[in-house]
């Protein structure tokens, strides 16, 4: 995107004090902004430009901003945990917290032993594929692998709450089968698709002939994987269209769904997978599982076979020895653009992270998270739904009846902050330190089981689906929640050192973004319990579709990379909990005494720093391929748009930088889109 410049006979652009002395921290630093752009043409550039100008993207990044510095002082700090522990670890009690964590990553960072072993631990199962004869044989191998924590190719298969009746938990089905990040990549022939296509073709080949396949035989069998995953990816249904809960909800009786799949015998396959005794389950995609089985008659057996090799080589290349490692390195690089590997550590970091996340949570919050950080978050939660409820209660597109329900779902959110209440134990996840691949197994079975034993128990609504290091937040439709994990209470989002505007901004926003999920497109079909249930009246539904497509058509003007924009529907629930979010959190800032006040910080007002917070919080840049993968993939919009779009709907911020008629972001008051 070019850079807008500041116009010669434009307004003038803020101005800032400069001290000679050593100053303070500076929480909105005019060094990290380009004061020759102005506000009002590209408030991410004037906000971000100068850091933007001063950092590249490191080599072992695919995109460099907040998000991923906080997250690098948060693997670092999990590095300084881990390096500690694992060198006492051996020594700890077998099965205790500090053993297991510290062995696992002690395990991961053996290269020397990983190396040694090549690709000796996927030898079993590549002869166990080997003697497979019939169609059962193959299916009997798929539950295998998934009961075991192997792999789970083709489909997804697992125990979720029930979207209509959340105190229960039920079997879900879902699409799968394929290796790109979208069906798109398939289906595509553009020089970027087709880019992704032979990256992926070499993969295939490189990983069979490193498992001792000839070069003939490698590149038959890469035809075939390359057939089957096309076939899968032609049946998806696409990202948009799973958009839509009531759309992805189809109830069947078992008993039902086996005669739409007739070589799925959905009977024997269920109690296979530890998931007996159930009479209904429910199925993402229907029309995906119909052209599965169909497939599933016409491809003959040594096929399969060759599927099912490639799928045990592809889920643990990143875990043999560093030919297979570098291939897979190498077909992820030519999709994200990355230039370097991650750092060995770091990747153990992250897995441990991943398998162990509570155990390494627990010894993360006892160093690095306060209680005063906690129950600052308690006040400043309150203070946004007070908000929130008083917005609602002002609508002028919402009838009275509507609104009352969406005020009883507001009461009702349950707000997670931290780190869970309770702490997952793990048991029955044996680590030992001279077996990473081992562990690796052992940990993926535990958690598939442990998903699976749900069934036919009370939901458990204290469960986290993040870890506590982690740097993000989420809403969970289903429990009417919002989860803040400690991870990301740190600078830039929140500071005490801080003023309210920063905070306001920054972790205020975050606040508001999470909560304004819950009346999202998708939020705003679950009830005040969680529930798959509408509330709204019909005339109420269409003013926020008519107000959401306004949304959708913004974000789809904009432009990433050469000829790809925004999909707006894709991301329109990240978009519309941005632009309530950032209106929550600025009229509850507005509330605090620096809110009501016209003091300066370094040349700027209060309300100029509310909003220059929440642009550094999306301070970053990306490599070309990780922005055109991204658009595809991800719900959310590039960080310059999350940062321009928003604002330019909210009154407050006009007035703020004196943003005028003629300025490229000037949105007339009629055309700004109001919601929450």
């Amino acid at each position: 995107m070019s850079v807008n410049v500041f116009a010669a006979d434009g307004p003038k652009p803020v101005k800032t004090r400069h001290k000679t002395a050593t100053p303070p921290q500076k929480f909105i630093d005019p060094a990290n902004m380009d004061l020759s752009v102005k506000p009002g043409d590209d408030f991410f550039e004037y906000a971000n430009g100068g850091w933007l100008k001063q950092n590249g993207i490191p080599a072992k990044e695919t995109r460099w901003g907040s998000f991923n510095i906080l997250r690098q002082e948060n693997t670092d700090k999990l590095l300084g945990l881990l390096k500690e522990v694992s060198q006492t670890s051996a020594s700890e009690p077998k099965g205790s917290l500090k053993q297991r964590v510290g062995d696992l990553y002690a395990s991961g960072m053996d290269s020397l032993t990983i190396e040694k072993r090549g690709y000796d631990p996927v030898k079993p199962d590549l002869q166990r594929i080997d003697k497979i004869k019939t169609l059962d044989d193959f299916i009997n191998e798929l539950t295998y692998e998934r009961v075991n924590g192997i792999g789970s190719p083709i489909f997804r298969a697992g125990v979720d709450q029930d979207d209509k009746n959340v105190n229960k938990y039920v079997i879900s089905l879902g699409q799968g089968g394929t290796t790109l990040p979208d069906r798109d990549y398939y289906l595509k022939n553009d020089p970027r698709s087709k880019k992704a296509q032979d990256a992926l073709k070499k993969l295939i080949t490189t990983l069979f002939t490193l498992s001792g396949s000839s070069a003939d035989e490698a590149a038959k069998n890469t035809a075939i994987v390359y057939d089957l995953e096309y076939t899968w990816a032609r049946a998806q249904w696409s990202r948009v269209a799973m958009r839509d809960p009531h759309v992805t909800y189809n109830k069947f009786l078992v008993t039902d769904f086996e005669k739409q799949t007739p070589h799925l015998k959905w009977s024997k396959i269920l109690p296979a997978l530890n998931m007996g005794g159930q009479d209904s389950i429910i199925v993402g995609q229907p029309s995906f599982f119909k052209t599965m089985d169909s497939t599933f008659a016409a491809t003959p057996i040594a096929k399969w076979k060759v599927y099912l090799r490639w799928n045990i080589l592809r889920g643990c290349a990143a875990h043999l020895s560093s030919d297979f490692v570098n291939a897979n390195f190498a077909y992820t690089s030519a999709l994200s653009g990355q230039k370097v590997q991650t750092p060995r550590t770091e990747r153990m970091s992250a897995l441990v992270d991943s398998y162990l996340g509570e155990l390494l949570g627990q010894l993360f919050v006892e160093k690095y998270f306060t209680p005063a950080a906690k129950q600052y978050m308690v006040e400043l939660v309150n203070n946004l739904k007070e908000t929130l409820g008083d917005r609602i209660k002002r609508l002028d597109w919402m009838s009275p009846a509507t609104k009352e329900r969406a005020l009883k779902k507001l009461n009702a959110f349950t707000v997670k902050i931290g780190y869970p209440d309770n702490w997952e134990k793990y048991n029955g996840i044996v680590i030992n330190r001279d077996d990473y691949f081992g562990n690796l197994r052992a940990a993926s079975k535990w958690r598939y089981n442990f998903n699976v034993s749900h069934l036919g128990k009370p939901v458990d609504k204290t469960r986290w689906g993040m870890t506590p290091p982690t740097v993000n937040a989420y809403y969970n439709p289903t429990n009417n929640e919002i989860v803040f994990p400690a991870g990301i209470l740190q600078f830039p989002f929140f500071d005490f050192k801080a003023d309210d505007a920063v905070n306001y901004g920054g972790i205020g926003a975050v606040i508001g973004h999470e909560m304004t999920h819950g009346f999202d497109d998708q939020g705003r079909q679950y009830d005040a319990d969680g529930t798959l249930r509408d509330w709204w009246t019909k005339e109420d539904a269409d003013k926020f579709k008519s107000r959401a497509d306004q949304v959708v058509n913004q974000y789809n003007a904009f432009t990433v990379v050469d000829t790809l924009h925004v999909n707006g529907k894709l991301t329109l629930g990240e978009n519309l909990a941005d632009l309530g979010g950032l209106n929550i959190a600025y009229e509850a800032f507005s509330k605090t005494k620096q809110g009501q006040s016209a003091n300066t910080i370094d040349g700027f007002t209060p309300d100029q720093r509310f909003f220059l917070s929440w642009a550094q919080v999306w301070r970053s840049s990306q490599t070309p391929e990780s922005a055109a993968q991204r658009i595809l993939t991800d719900p959310h919009s590039p960080e310059r748009f999350r940062t321009n779009a928003p604002i330019t709907n909210i009154n407050a911020w006009y007035k703020a930088f004196d943003i005028k008629p003629g300025d490229k972001m000037y949105k007339k008051p009629e055309d700004r889109t109001k919601i929450w």
